[in-house]
């Protein structure tokens, strides 16, 4: 009872709103720069709009592209909300707008998925309900600003922040990073035309460095950035770090999205002076209006709201130990753990259909199906293997074809390994579902 209450004292007690506006404003504004870059690029065409067939996630088979028109339509409420939510004008609003956008965009297709998106995906879900637009903002030029908010509202993103960065280091804590600096002793060799460091990267003790910083770095930074007297050399730290792997790979915007969020730990008056100055350079104006306290009943539902969502987002990334055997082989909950840069897995595969009537063999050209990506992602990964086996089974059906057999002839290459047998050739595909266990056709890693 005595740990209920102060937990609950805790999430309750009244805060100054200006570091909120503050994320709200570096949210909007990286999801508003991440969007136009997104369409600059050209890729909804390349991703969304040129490919032929689509890989979903499982129980989202329903989420369809919704065809050119439609694509640029959710890209366009992806970029207007925001803008909005950047200056928080019908905020809710905007920020749900943003929410539904991002997540149909992204369950389009499978083989796009990347641990950044997902990331974004949880922060646009929390903002939804957070009172983000409660200073400085367009909607409090016209209602009011409060003069404080509750202290869940900005403990929720530290955490969701947190758990990104632990469990990425938790799953550095394996051989192949710590012990053969793999991938990186493959990955930074690439890097040897870069000025001044480039001779630095063919050594293996730079792979080992990076590997075992890169561990010690995930694991304490949060440690770091939470103690007062270090976060102003953590946060340091973040901007070395991810601006190094920038410059290193070719990771997109991930780097910038993570040291953008991590100002959320930021001392409180650092942001509330940014926001006074912000005020003052745009003549902000508002009257100061007091918010009403919670009843009991509603922060018990906040509460149990906030410990179910701690729980989820600490057993999604566990889920692995459900499973049995290599992890990166399987690849068996392996999405959504925050596993950044852990492995360099690449493979090719051959299909075979069987026409039974005919008895005739035709190999399947790949690329007559999928685009590079698709077929790159699709190669290495049970899932999306049976996915292709499915839309190969119902392309044939389409010309008459229903009694027939897939084979699949498959090798893949883990972090520097030979290159094995992943399939079992000898088993026919169509007959294979996900659910099943996958040692009845993944051959083990050995």
């Amino acid at each position: 009872m005595v740990i209920n209450t102060k937990f609950r004292d805790l999430l309750f007690k009244e805060v100054r709103p200006e570091p909120l506006a503050f994320f709200r404003i570096i949210f909007g504004l990286l999801m508003t720069f991440s969007t136009i870059r997104y369409i600059a690029k050209g890729w909804i065409t390349d991703f969304f709009i040129r490919p032929e067939y689509y890989f979903k996630y499982p129980y989202f088979h329903w989420v369809q592209n919704p065809g050119e028109v439609g694509m640029y339509f959710l890209f366009g409420t992806l970029l207007l909300s925001s803008i909005l939510i950047t200056i928080g004008y019908k905020y809710r609003f905007a920020a749900i707008a943003f929410l539904l956008s991002f997540l149909y965009i992204e369950l389009i297709d499978i083989t796009y998925y990347l641990n950044h998106y997902y990331f974004v995906s949880l922060i646009g879900f929390i903002m939804v309900f957070l009172p983000a637009s409660k200073c400085f903002s367009v909607d409090a030029l016209q209602k009011g600003e409060t003069e404080s908010i509750p202290n869940w509202t900005i403990l929720i993103i530290k955490f969701q922040v947190a758990v990104v960065y632990i469990f990425a280091g938790l799953a550095k804590l394996n051989y192949d990073w710590l012990i053969d600096a793999m991938p990186l002793s493959i990955w930074l060799p690439a890097n040897s035309h870069l000025p001044l460091v480039g001779g630095l990267m063919k050594l293996k003790f730079t792979a080992y460095l990076f590997s075992w910083f890169g561990a010690i770095y995930d694991l304490f930074i949060v440690l770091f950035l939470i103690y007062p007297k270090t976060r102003k050399i953590a946060y340091f730290f973040v901007i070395v770090f991810h601006l190094s792997t920038t410059v290193l790979f070719n990771i997109g915007v991930f780097p910038y999205v993570m040291i953008a969020m991590t100002t959320i730990y930021f001392d409180k008056s650092f942001q509330i002076n940014v926001v006074k100055r912000l005020k003052k350079l745009s003549t902000y104006k508002t009257n100061i209006v007091t918010t009403h306290s919670y009843r009991p009943s509603m922060k018990s539902v906040v509460s149990t709201s906030i410990l179910i969502f701690t729980i989820i987002q600490l057993a999604i990334p566990l889920r692995f130990l459900l499973y049995k055997g290599d992890l990166f082989w399987k690849e068996e909950g392996y999405r959504f753990s925050w596993r950044v840069m852990l492995m360099e897995k690449a493979g090719t595969v051959f299909f075979t259909v069987v026409d039974k009537e005919s008895n005739n063999r035709i190999e399947i050209v790949n690329s007559d199906y999928l685009t590079p990506n698709q077929e790159k992602q699709m190669s290495t990964q049970p899932d999306l293997i049976l996915q292709f086996v499915k839309i190969i089974e119902e392309d044939f059906a389409k010309r008459g074809k229903t009694d027939i057999e897939i084979y699949a002839d498959s090798f893949v290459k883990l972090n520097g390994d030979f290159s094995k047998r992943y399939i079992n050739n000898k088993v026919d595909l169509t007959k294979k579902s996900y659910h099943d266990d996958l040692d009845t056709w993944i051959l083990p890693n050995n």
